[in-house]
């Protein structure tokens, strides 16, 4: 495989690439990760508020990989919400457990830190019970800022005694100069970076600055703009999410590790993003399809934190 895997700091493996399943109908998600499996994707990412958790299941139960090669996510997103407060995570794990059929997690993230109510550091210690209890091999974070790390890791005298192995966070070159200072904390303490929605420049801001970059070098390495975007991902250290229903971009997705950008070739493309995506007429249209599925689960999220005081 042209991905490597990435050590977490409690020393499992975690493939590079992963499967996003946030924006897949849940009609198609089985298909869909079944696709991803016969292209070479191990690593599978889905959420509580996705609403798929059972059909990916069922892709994992039909594959031909065994449990032990297989990758999986998923997220306390505390859905549903109603009678005042959200579903905790010790109900969310085993209902998610139940519903992908599975007696383990690999990872399990907290959706968005407004699922703490601002009480991070009191709020912890029951997500690493998760680890102890053999639920879940590890956990993490989704969406955190650098000072929702900060206020995490510098929680008592010695910081968590368990660390959240991952930060999964947008991450493209449109907004690498205000996610740069999260990801190198992040990293430097031991917290993986894992990037959603790594191929925003060109499926909601197409147009913009970077296609001119992309494209020179997509030329020159044979290889299409896309795939240069998720090794750029790469070139950061960070495992790249990201998903199709078509098995040919599937595929381009997972030879896309084979490539190597220059210092030159990252020094333009982190230029070009620096310029933002711009305002294009097309870019607004596809800013609410491609995004409006992962972002009104956190819209929503938000707004019950704010109107209901959680369970601490």
């Amino acid at each position: 495989m042209p991905w490597n895997t990435i050590e977490l700091n409690n020393g499992t493996q975690l493939p590079s690439l992963g499967f996003g399943s946030a924006l897949i109908p849940k009609e198609n998600t089985a298909e869909n990760v079944e696709l991803a499996f016969e292209c070479g994707f191990a690593h599978i990412d889905t959420a509580q508020a996705y609403r798929n958790e059972e059909e990916v299941g069922q892709a994992i139960k039909e594959s031909a990989l065994p449990r032990e090669q297989i990758w999986v996510t998923t997220k306390w997103s505390g859905f549903p919400w109603g009678d005042g407060a959200s579903k905790s995570p010790e109900d969310s794990i085993a209902e998610s457990l139940q519903k992908l059929g599975l007696d383990h997690l690999d990872l399990y993230l907290v959706h968005t830190p407004r699922l703490f109510s601002g009480r991070i550091k009191e709020s912890w210690p029951r997500l690493e019970a998760l680890v102890k209890s053999g639920q879940t091999k590890g956990v993490g974070i989704s969406n955190f800022t650098l000072s929702d790390v900060k206020t995490l890791l510098h929680s008592g005298e010695k910081g968590p005694e368990i660390k959240p192995v991952v930060n999964q966070i947008e991450l493209h070159p449109y907004n690498w100069h205000e996610s740069k200072a999260n990801v190198e904390f992040c990293q430097k303490h031991g917290i993986a970076i894992e990037a959603y929605s790594p191929l925003k420049p060109l499926t909601t801001y197409p147009g913009g600055p970077l296609d001119k970059p992309l494209k020179k070098i997509a030329e020159r390495l044979n290889a299409k703009p896309e795939q240069v975007l998720l090794a750029w991902v790469k070139a950061k250290g960070a495992i790249a999410l990201t998903t199709s229903t078509r098995k040919e971009r599937l595929s381009d997705y997972v030879t896309a590790g084979d490539l190597e950008l220059t210092h030159d070739d990252i020094k333009a493309i982190e230029k070009a993003g620096a310029k933002g995506p711009g305002h294009h007429k097309r870019a607004a249209v596809r800013i609410v399809t491609t995004v409006a599925v992962q972002v009104a689960a956190f819209a929503l999220i938000q707004w019950y934190s704010g109107k209901n005081s959680y369970f601490w």
